[in-house]
């Protein structure tokens, strides 16, 4: 009977949950095996670029990924690849050499000051506004009386030249912190945007120092589509700028320490 471990008569109640879980476990790896090659998938060959084929038992099926924010939906199997041309040349031609850029490597997007293609539109708010913003839309926003505000100050380089000024700051609205530094350049009068974490701001000194570069590398930092909003692609390509500038800023970062 049931309750003496018998489902039917010559049918073992233990061995029909083995047997269940055993086919349930199998049905799981298959699952996340197909559900894991969604990113990063199909392969390419790093020599030759070539994709492999997308394979039958583990090619996922289409999903479909409701935007936030009104957005719409958009369906695919794999994510979208990376088709940009890269200005690298190969150091050998095994698999696995290192790569080095070709050009300037501070505007190359390789190495330190690589980054993804986001989507070119406004990180958004809950209710649809856009998150980070200057503070000259909003002067509801003040620097706490504690600080050192740094609007006024001068932004300096790594060579110690002033590249420019902080003129207004932009806010993450989402979280109330500081975001960015914008700065107007020295002699063009252009605008440019400086990452917090790239800046320390001198009290003594009174200015703002940044190691990533040098001052006459501000004049190339990437530019805003409108002065008054940043994209989400735009945020990764300024935050790349300043992290090319880490290793490409001056020949002395690409060489060993010792």
């Amino acid at each position: 009977m049931l309750f003496r471990g018998e489902f039917v008569n010559g049918v073992d109640l233990v061995d029909v949950c083995l047997w269940a879980f055993t086919i349930f476990f199998f049905i799981l790896i298959y699952y996340l095996l197909r559900e894991g090659a969604r990113e990063g998938y199909p392969l390419e060959e790093d020599t030759t670029g070539r994709s492999e084929g997308a394979g039958i038992f583990f090619f996922p099926p289409k999903k479909t990924f409701n935007l936030p924010n009104g957005r719409g939906s958009i369906e695919m199997s794999y994510g979208p690849a990376d088709t940009r041309a890269h200005p690298l040349r190969r150091t050998a031609p095994w698999p696995g050499a290192p790569m080095e850029p070709e050009g300037d490597p501070m505007t190359s997007a390789v190495g330190p000051g690589s980054y993804a293609q986001r989507l070119d539109e406004p990180d958004l708010n809950w209710d649809g506004s856009n998150r980070i913003e200057p503070y000259r839309l909003h002067p509801e926003y003040t620097v706490s009386g504690k600080d050192l505000d740094p609007r006024g100050l001068p932004v300096v380089g790594l060579d110690r030249v002033t590249a420019g000024t902080v003129t207004d700051l932009w806010v993450d609205r989402a979280e109330a912190i500081i975001r960015y530094f914008e700065v107007t350049l020295t002699g063009t009068g252009e605008r440019v945007l400086l990452p917090v974490p790239f800046c320390n701001i001198s009290k003594s000194r009174r200015r703002v120092e940044v190691e990533a570069i040098k001052a006459v590398h501000f004049a190339d930092v990437p530019k805003l589509r409108n002065p008054d909003q940043i994209t989400r692609l735009e945020e990764d390509m300024v935050s790349a700028y300043y992290g090319a500038g880490t290793l490409y800023a001056t020949p002395q970062r690409l060489e060993p320490l010792l």
